[in-house]
């Protein structure tokens, strides 16, 4: 059959396949294309490449409210790994006057950075949180806890929540120190959240922008 080409959309209620056919008559599907795509063979692409994903996480509005404090998640699967990435700026944001103290707007509840649960992010095996700018302004010693509660209040004790403590980075955060691993994992269904350690100032952070990674797994 020769080429065709059409003007216009082409419509099909039941998907369109890319098939073969043998030297037999039999024919071998190689790609569909319906609700959800299938490529045989290797798929290359020309040009920027989006990776949309439907299961995106929701930050707290403890941390939306503030417009220069700028969270991005993407959850992306490849293979049987999902890869769960938050970056974040703490730009706006306050830090507590507390060692433990939750990170957010200024007396704002919610101050979380989204919910890691088994249907969007797996079961979490292992992460990491890493510094992309050394953080000014506010506390730059934090640490990384997750906990059962989404309501977590600015300059509130993230110890007050049902909490787990994923990361006590015993230090100064600065843009050349190296990635640190978490300790432990969050228990599904947690929220994460940034707490002030160390000497605990109570400030506003002009700069500090982190990147979290969590590798999970569908069980």
């Amino acid at each position: 059959m020769a080429n065709t080409t059409f003007n216009g959309a082409v419509r099909s209620e039941n998907g369109f396949k890319k098939v073969t056919k043998s030297s037999t008559g039999a024919f071998t599907d190689n790609s569909t294309y319906s609700t959800n795509a299938s490529v045989g063979g290797t798929l290359s692409s020309a040009g920027a490449t989006s990776l949309a994903t439907t299961a995106q996480m929701t930050v707290g509005t403890g941390i939306s409210a503030v417009a220069n404090a700028i969270v991005k998640h993407s959850v992306v699967t490849t293979g049987n790994i999902i890869e769960t990435t938050i970056v974040l700026d703490l730009t706006g944001l306050n830090s507590g006057g507390a060692n433990g103290d939750i990170i957010g707007k200024a007396d704002t509840a919610n101050s979380h950075y989204g919910q890691i649960t088994a249907a969007v992010n797996g079961t979490i095996l292992s992460g990491y949180c890493q510094c992309l700018e050394t953080p000014a302004g506010g506390e730059p010693d934090i640490d990384i806890f997750s906990a059962n509660e989404s309501t977590g209040v600015e300059e509130a004790l993230v110890t007050g929540l049902t909490e787990t403590k994923l990361l006590d980075t015993g230090a100064d955060w600065t843009g050349v120190l190296a990635s640190k691993g978490f300790t432990t994992v969050p228990p599904a269904d947690d929220f994460i959240y940034l707490a002030a350690s160390g000497g605990a100032t109570n400030a506003t952070y002009t700069a500090g922008k982190f990147l979290l990674k969590f590798y999970g797994f569908a069980a």
